[in-house]
């Protein structure tokens, strides 16, 4: 069995990732890719409701609970830590014979292999730079300014040739030829 495929579409706050990966993943879906998607967040959520029988069970104590419903299943796992949460045990909880990719938004410190979103305006410097997991650039450049690319260069605002490069990709990692 191959390795589960992985990417994290890696960029400093504010560059469009959330924006870019809900208009990819529709591209991977009609393709019949069965993706899923973990996303960092730096906030505090609770997706429960306050005196919802499992808010009230998570509330006694329990550190993990499944609210299952006929749509879908939602798992809160306690952490007891404000630690930055670790990718490796994110993805953990995925069931991935449910999955032939997982994209990941954030986490780019993460050792996995990344798209690095880049937007000119915002003059943040380059993650490729600093990480070679880096696979591609997805920015609103143009062509690179001095000489060749140091790495394919895909257009922010084409989610269609990005869904197309990640699609690529993929199959490359499972053996496929195309």
């Amino acid at each position: 069995m191959n390795p589960p495929f992985v990417l994290i579409f890696a960029a400093h706050s504010g560059t469009g990732k959330t924006t870019l990966l809900s208009q990819v993943i529709p591209y991977l879906v009609q393709a019949g890719v069965r993706v899923g998607v973990v996303k960092h967040s730096h906030h505090d959520l609770d997706l429960d409701q306050p005196g919802k029988d499992s808010q009230r069970l998570r509330a006694a104590g329990s550190v993990q609970t499944v609210l299952a419903t006929p749509w879908r299943s939602f798992v809160f796992k306690e952490k007891g830590s404000r630690s930055e949460p670790d990718l490796a045990s994110e993805l953990a909880l995925l069931q991935w014979d449910e999955l032939d990719m997982v994209l990941v938004e954030g986490f780019r410190h993460a050792p996995w292999p990344k798209l690095e979103l880049y937007r000119r305006e915002l003059g943040h410097p380059f993650l490729f730079e600093q990480d070679k997991q880096v696979r591609a650039l997805v920015w609103n450049g143009g062509d690179w300014p001095d000489g060749p690319a140091p790495l394919p260069l895909l257009d922010i605002n084409d989610p269609a040739a990005v869904a197309r490069w990640i699609y690529r990709h993929w199959q490359h990692q499972q053996g496929h030829q195309d």
